[in-house]
Order: structure tokens, then sequence, then C-alpha cells
């Protein structure tokens, strides 16, 4: 079982900047996709950001332009990181954003979820 551990959430102010970050209890090579979801009270949850393991990423519109996702493997190889920059947060970016994963080689047709982070936008 991989485990997907969110962290880098808070509130911040609209205008502000927060970055997120994702630590997956395996390697990259493992992983095929790695995205950030995110849920808002009385909605759905929606893919905001998602990237392949060619590092190719796409965005949802509402984000495109204000958030970057990356990822990258930590130094023992055994872990692998996916990150969510998020610039020019708007009250509309308030929501329990989740980290996702679908597997690999071995862990090929499974996926993975974090327990989620919160990111509030507020004056």
């Amino acid at each position: 079982q991989v485990q997907l551990v969110e962290a880098g959430g808070g509130l911040v102010q609209p205008g502000g900047s927060l970055r997120l970050s994702c630590d997956a209890s395996t390697s990259s090579v493992n992983l095929a996709v790695m995205a950030w979801y995110r849920q808002a009270p009385g909605k759905e949850r929606e893919l905001v950001a998602r990237i392949t393991g060619d590092i190719t990423a796409e965005y949802v519109e509402s984000v495109r332009g204000r958030f970057t996702i990356s990822r990258d493997n930590a130094r023992d190889n055994a872990r692998s990181l996916v990150y969510l920059q998020m610039y020019n947060l708007k009250p509309e970016d308030t929501a329990l954003y989740y980290c996702y994963a679908e597997g690999a080689r071995r862990l090929r047709g499974r996926r993975f979820w974090g327990q989620g982070t919160q990111v509030t936008v507020s004056s």
C-alpha cells in the first residue's frame, strides 16, 4: 500500500501564495501519474493539476497560469514528491486539497489518495 501525506495548507489572504507538498511512500518510477484534486464544501471533487512520469502537466482552466505542479524523487529514491505551487490565490480556491497517484509497474491499475490538506483563502 502506498501512503500519500500532504502538507502546506493553511489560511492565506487573497493574492497570496502557498506551496503544497505530497510525500508518497514509493519511488516515482512506480507512480505513472501524480495529481492534486480539491473539494470545496457542497461541491464535487475536481482535478486541479496532474503530472505524468515524463513531466507532462495539465491544469484545470481556473488555475492555469497561477498554479504549477512539479514532481521529484526523494534523495533515497524510495519516496516521491509532488508539489503544487499556488500564486495569486482567490477565495474560490478555498477547498480541501487531496494528493492522488496512479500506480505503474507492479502497482499498475492501483490508485491512491491522501487525507487532504485545507487551503482557505480569506481576508
